[in-house]
């Protein structure tokens, strides 16, 4: 039972001789700790790793609820409207990661707003005009230290560059990676960096953030990639749904891809640490996403075989690969904890909202 002191008794029962609002208003006042001793407020950390995994969840029903309505409908407008021909020849599971797509981005306000992440500012979005400088410098970052990889596969004979293709292949190549690099990396930072990273270190120490954070961010790129046969049905996102996710405790995807992914993750958010904005981790990231679209068009296969340490020309899934990003990360690790300049503001002091 509650703890009860003297006074709380003679809130509690009523005398008879004065009126009952004054014994109800008494123990208002005395704010009696019935919660004290039944419930105690949830543990952030527990709060915050509840919301991320409802969110996910949430993701995942949406899109699988959404993805046979969208399939029948392209399959509709395939038949009806000539120039969306091409959408009757989409495989369903294609569909199925654009709705996961579209509910993730839908449900991106209220995951912010349920972390209190609410203005442009906390989540590392000021100015691009004061910006610029720190988005262009790890844009050169990116483009460099995948450079460095592509460039010592060449010359061990894992890889030859390639310039042979017609000069409009290459423009249109370097067109669409320009537009995927922008659209990834400004999406996946607001996401990962801006959104979850911003809310873990509301609740862990920074280094405990930028782990969970990095973890997060290579897992999530594991969804299996599956395909469907047969008709579809209402059920049919859900079936591919398992699948999908065993992906993510794949044996094989855990390193060393897993493992550059994450290092990749842990470069990013102590850049955003460190600058109190994304644009410089969004213009890293639209370096690597750029090296990424275009490596395997402008190389080929040289003489020498691919192996674990070089890895192939999906260009992070070798150790290779995995060694650049740990001096990447030694280097921005000491950049953290160099003195802050007057142009740089404290990442620390951005007025970010605890849970």
């Amino acid at each position: 039972s509650p703890r009860e002191t003297p006074r709380c008794r003679d809130a509690l029962h009523y005398d008879g001789k004065r009126p009952l609002l004054f014994h109800a208003a008494r123990l208002s006042r005395m704010q009696y700790q019935l919660g004290a001793d039944f419930s105690s407020p949830l543990n952030p950390r527990v709060r915050a790793a509840g919301i991320l995994l409802v969110w996910f969840a949430g993701v995942l029903l949406v899109a699988a609820l959404m993805a046979p309505g969208a399939y029948h409908l392209g399959q509709w407008l395939a038949g009806e409207v000539p120039f969306l021909k091409g959408l009757g020849s989409q495989p369903f599971h294609r569909y199925l990661n654009r709705c996961l797509l579209l509910a993730a981005l839908a449900g991106l306000w209220p995951l912010a707003r349920a972390f209190r992440l609410t203005s442009a500012r906390v989540l590392g979005l000021t100015g691009l005009a004061a910006g610029r400088r720190e988005l262009g410098f790890g844009l050169v970052v990116g483009l460099g230290c995948l450079l460095v990889v592509a460039l010592l596969m060449a010359l061990a004979g894992v890889r030859g560059f390639n310039f042979s293709h017609d000069p409009r292949v290459l423009m249109e190549l370097a067109l669409k990676a320009t537009l995927s690099a922008v659209i990834v990396a400004v999406l996946e930072e607001l996401f990962f960096r801006g959104v979850v990273f911003g809310a873990l270190r509301q609740v862990l120490s920074v280094p405990t953030a930028v782990l969970a954070s990095s973890v997060i961010y290579a897992a999530l790129h594991f969804l299996a990639r599956v395909e469907h046969s047969g008709p579809v049905a209402w059920t049919s996102g859900f079936a591919l749904l398992p699948a999908m996710l065993a992906g993510l405790i794949a044996a094989e995807n855990l390193a060393p891809a897993g493992l550059t992914l994450a290092i990749a993750g842990a470069v990013l958010a102590l850049a955003y640490q460190r600058t109190g904005n994304l644009w410089f981790a969004v213009g890293l990231h639209a370096g690597w996403v750029f090296w990424l679209k275009v490596f395997k068009t402008v190389t080929s296969p040289g003489a020498q075989p691919t192996n674990a340490f070089w890895g192939t020309d999906k260009l992070l899934d070798g150790w290779l690969a995995a060694l650049v990003m740990v001096a990447l990360l030694a280097g921005v690790a000491c950049w953290l904890h160099l003195p802050q300049t007057a142009a740089t503001p404290d990442a620390t002091d951005r007025g970010s909202p605890r849970l």
